[in-house]
């Protein structure tokens, strides 16, 4: 092609301006629908931190200081003005699939810098400590800066637990419940929840919306109902409900599910298995509850994530109670009869307890996993269960049952065309029905950017604490997954270096919004579509 003369009729130089302004165009359009619905996401909020008021005003807080006061109604006012002035600076649209990625991720890293300062100025904490505390909370990850949680102000446990609970099905799916918002509805529940096509359990994003809060709401009551009855006292079955049903894992106690124990509660048990079906409730795909509760049982077995999720329950239950008896508790000091069924009771429920905490990436604990009643089998394999997590569709963490289901089908495939002739048909089938190319390539893809990301936060970990190499790893494979407890003693998690906290704050949100809307906002091209 022949070099440009300088002509106005270049079509080089032609292009050139059209395509700048068209790409600028682009990104104020996209700034403009991005922060104008930011500023609702916002306002929603505000009306949010208010409710914790209750706990201030009718607690009796105020008798013994107005901090708490100050530090909802300061939030409160921070959050309204920053959604009216971008409700009122930028022009609102229809977001596309990247726009609604963008204010997904936006979003949560929002809530969490407004929802920080009830921390900041309710008990005194840095802000850095307070946005970790706040991500922790609306990721639902459960990792806690904070000790001394049993003689902190209601108003603020009851905070944590909130967040907890509104990022169970997500802040945005929430705000979509309560505002009825239309033609953008489908693209942002789906840039916030798990990226896998596992039906709806109705037509309509708008109806889908409302069953699943209210699936939601009353598997809630259930467990707040379950706890009362158990002799739970109605702030604790709340608190606990909040965070057991968003798999969650915070706790107003510093002991966390142990507390019960350990102050005499004569149905402590009872609340443990309580417990253990609240967390299963959260960790399980919430398409399989609508089909349980129209009456379809065979939800619970009859397709391969949940036979897989049951399996893997399971399994680690009978390896860990091995090790436990043939390891630390040998069999030759058990007492016979009544005594050993009482302790082999107790056993199971105690690991029981763990792995499904674990496995759905809540974090409750009625033992801490560091300590020796877990032996070194137990302490790998719940690593393995922070990757894992829960069911796709539900409120657990991790990289979900459905998609090691997938990579382990993967790898049956490829054993499967080693011994056969090339031409030979071979495709990864879920449930009677073949798996598209891109499903494999994007669970592939996401899994390799987890073990990279894990890679890289263990990496931080251990160059900026002197950790073990053990415990520097399992902090990352912990808030990656959005499980909360690891081999890092909490007062030791309130010390580590701000640069670690910084890293895993992005683990966080990288595991709850399954990385690509958080990797969306450093693509400079994301905000030119």
């Amino acid at each position: 092609m022949l070099p440009c003369t300088g002509s106005q009729n270049c079509p080089i130089r032609a292009k050139l301006p059209r395509k700048g302004s068209r790409h600028m165009r682009n990104r104020f359009q996209t700034i403009n629908v991005v922060l104008n619905f930011l500023g609702s996401l916002f306002l929603v909020l505000g009306v949010i931190l208010l409710i914790p008021l209750v706990f201030v005003v009718g607690g009796g807080e105020l008798f013994h200081s107005t901090e708490t006061l100050r530090a909802f109604i300061v939030s409160s006012i921070v959050s309204f003005v920053i959604g009216m002035v971008l409700r009122a600076l930028f022009r609102g649209g229809v977001p596309n699939s990247v726009q609604a990625m963008l204010i997904c991720s936006l979003g949560w890293l929002g809530f969490s810098a407004v929802g920080a300062i009830p921390f900041v100025i309710g008990i005194h904490s840095s802000y850095l400590d307070g946005f970790f505390e706040t991500m922790s909370g609306f990721t639902t990850t459960g990792i806690t800066m904070y000790t001394g949680l049993d003689q902190m102000p209601a108003s603020i446990i009851f905070w944590r637990a909130l967040t907890q609970w509104l990022g169970g099905l997500g802040i945005v799916t929430f705000f979509l419940a309560v505002t009825h918002r239309g033609g953008s509805a489908h693209r942002l529940f789906g840039a916030e929840s798990h990226k896998i096509d596992v039906g709806r359990p109705v037509p309509g994003i708008a109806r889908t919306v409302k069953i699943l809060w209210g699936i939601y709401g009353a598997f809630t009551i259930l467990i707040v109902l379950g706890l009362m009855a158990a002799g739970m006292s109605a702030f604790d079955s709340v608190c606990h409900s909040f965070t057991a049903l968003s798999t969650g894992g915070f706790s107003p106690y510093d002991a966390s599910i142990e507390h019960y124990r350990l102050a005499g509660f004569s149905h402590y048990v009872f609340i443990e298995y309580v417990l253990i079906l609240g967390m299963l409730l959260g960790g399980t795909n919430f398409l399989i509850h609508y089909r349980v509760l129209n009456r379809s049982f065979r939800a619970l077995w009859d397709n391969t994530e949940m036979r897989y999720w049951w399996g893997f329950i399971g399994v680690f239950v009978l390896v860990i109670t091995l090790e436990r008896y043939l390891n630390l508790d040998p069999l030759a000091g058990l007492c016979s009869g009544a005594g050993f069924f009482a302790r082999l009771e107790e056993t199971v429920r105690i690991v029981l307890f763990q792995v499904v905490s674990i496995l759905t990436t809540t974090g409750f604990g009625t033992r801490d996993i560091g300590t020796p009643f877990f032996g070194h089998a137990a302490r790998q394999l719940f690593l393995v269960m922070m990757v894992i997590g829960g069911c796709v569709g539900s409120t657990g963490g991790g990289i979900k049952v459905l998609r090691i289901s997938i990579l382990m089908k993967l790898i049956r495939r490829e054993v499967f065309k080693l011994r056969t002739p090339p031409r030979a048909v071979s495709t990864v089938l879920i449930d009677g029905k073949p798996l598209d190319s891109n499903e494999i390539y994007r669970v592939s893809g996401l899994f390799f950017t987890w073990i990279v990301l894990l890679v890289t936060g263990g990496c931080a970990t251990a160059l900026f604490s002197n950790l073990d190499g053990y415990s520097a790893a399992s902090g990352m494979f912990s808030a990656l997954g959005n499980i909360g407890p690891c081999y890092i003693p909490v007062p030791a998690m309130g010390q580590l270096h701000p640069f670690i906290k910084i890293v895993y704050i992005f683990g966080m949100l990288a595991g709850r919004l399954e990385i690509l809307p958080v990797l969306l906002l450093f693509s400079r091209r994301a905000w030119q579509k």
